[in-house]
């Protein structure tokens, strides 16, 4: 059954998936960037290792993008710490990830190369590594069925089966079969998603399946430490702000109006506003809607000096800052459960603010976890979002069994990047 899939998959689905990404990337920037880096990174690879010692432990880790990266980072800094003469490659598949990710630890970063048989195979004959290491969920099969064959140890650690999910559905399941038997280590973030995952991959001793958690937990928690002063603080001595962090078109139909009259009625009460798009026409569109319902806004433009003004409603208008401002606040929405899955819920949850989100949060591990310890709140419309915030605003029991849950996800949740390093030395 293997090899009819790896037929399917190189005659029709990964020349579609080419052929079709090569059309849209005419009419997407973003998309461009990353099929034009992709017909780069075979060149970059060889003009790197003619350099490189062969004796060195080459170690080929792949992020998504930016969000994945946050995974990646904590594994990849703190292997370097254990092997220091190791070669650590990264590769991205978005422009996001390749733009903006940084560390010291990074020997080369790359797009990774076309999934095609030929440019694998070359690949991986130039780069002979030691592992492939895949974060979360952008695996590329062919790079993991070439690699099984030269006897390349492969891995994808933060790994999830979520509810609904392809990987168990009739049509999907072969084909994900094939794919994550092929893998030589799995580490899954949760006992839940070890069971399913255990369902695809059947019960032979091979791939090595463990629960290690997700180590973006440290990440978090490591950019956290920056703020020892604030974490002294109680949660209710800061300014009364709600933080509206990543917000999409979607949620602003529901969200500004509510504001606008929770704020009216509440003297004491601030909002920060910060659009996930910050471009002008998006902070114009956005100050609008408030003025419309009787709120002026001003914009904040600052990356260096992160002092919140005393303004009502304060639209954000950069990026990079977000998870700073989270200590001026106390409540927060995050965007995206709404339209395309919520953004980063535990920027906030660190920063001891409460977390509310939209229905589309299943792909999060995180948020279902906030969820069940009652440090986060599904709203599914408008009226369920002024309840919600009424009673934290009002009752401050309530908010703060909410804050304190909120922080201790993160808390119980951290040590995964230590677990995923011993593991992925010792398999």
């Amino acid at each position: 059954m293997k090899l009819t899939w790896i037929f399917l998959y190189n005659l029709i689905i990964y020349p579609m998936i080419f052929f079709v990404g090569c059309i849209l990337s005419l009419f997407n920037s973003k998309l461009r960037q990353g099929v034009l880096g992709r017909f780069r990174s075979i060149s970059q690879l060889k003009k790197f290792f003619k350099s490189v010692d062969s004796t060195k432990d080459i170690y080929w880790f792949h992020a998504a993008s930016l969000g994945e990266f946050y995974q990646v980072k904590p594994v990849l800094e703190g292997l370097k710490e254990v092997e220091p003469d190791c070669i650590a490659l990264l590769s991205f598949s978005s422009p996001s990830g390749f733009e903006n990710a940084k560390s010291d630890a990074i020997d080369l970063r790359i797009y990774m190369p076309f999934d095609f048989p030929w440019s694998v195979r070359h690949t991986l004959k130039i780069t002979r590594p030691k592992k492939v290491i895949f974060s979360s969920y952008d695996i590329w099969p062919n790079m993991v069925w070439i690699a099984e064959k030269r006897k390349v140890h492969t891995n994808i650690f933060a790994a999830r089966v979520k509810d609904g999910s392809l990987k168990l559905k009739p049509g999907f399941f072969g084909f994900y079969r094939s794919v994550y038997q092929s893998i030589s280590t799995i580490y899954t973030v949760a006992v839940k998603d070890f069971k399913r995952m255990r369902s695809i991959i059947g019960n032979s001793g091979t791939p090595i399946l463990r629960a290690l958690g997700n180590p973006r937990y440290d990440m978090v928690m490591k950019t956290a430490d920056e703020f020892t002063q604030e974490h002294q603080k109680s949660v209710l001595s800061r300014s009364k702000r709600i933080i509206i962090g990543s917000a999409h078109r979607e949620d602003d139909e529901f969200l500004i109006p509510v504001l606008a009259g929770i704020v009216a009625s509440n003297p004491e009460l601030k909002v920060l506003y910060a659009p996930h798009e910050p471009h002008d026409s998006e902070i114009e569109r956005i100050q609008n809607q408030f003025s419309d319902h009787g709120l002026e806004s001003s914009v904040f433009r600052k990356k260096k000096s992160l002092k919140l003004s005393e303004d009502r409603v304060a639209i954000l208008g950069v990026v990079g800052v977000l998870s700073k401002l989270y200590w001026q606040g106390q409540i927060t929405y995050v965007g995206g459960g709404f339209s395309t899955g919520i953004h980063n819920v535990m920027e906030p949850a660190i920063a001891r603010l409460p977390v509310l989100f939209g229905p589309k949060y299943h792909h999060a591990h995180e948020a279902e976890e906030l969820l069940e310890n009652g440090g986060g709140f599904c709203i599914h419309d408008g009226h369920e979002f002024r309840t919600v915030l009424e009673r934290l605003i009002t009752d401050d029991d309530h908010f703060l069994k909410a804050s304190f849950a909120a922080t201790n996800v993160i808390h119980k949740n951290l040590g995964s990047s230590t677990r995923i390093i011993r593991c992925l030395i010792r398999d």
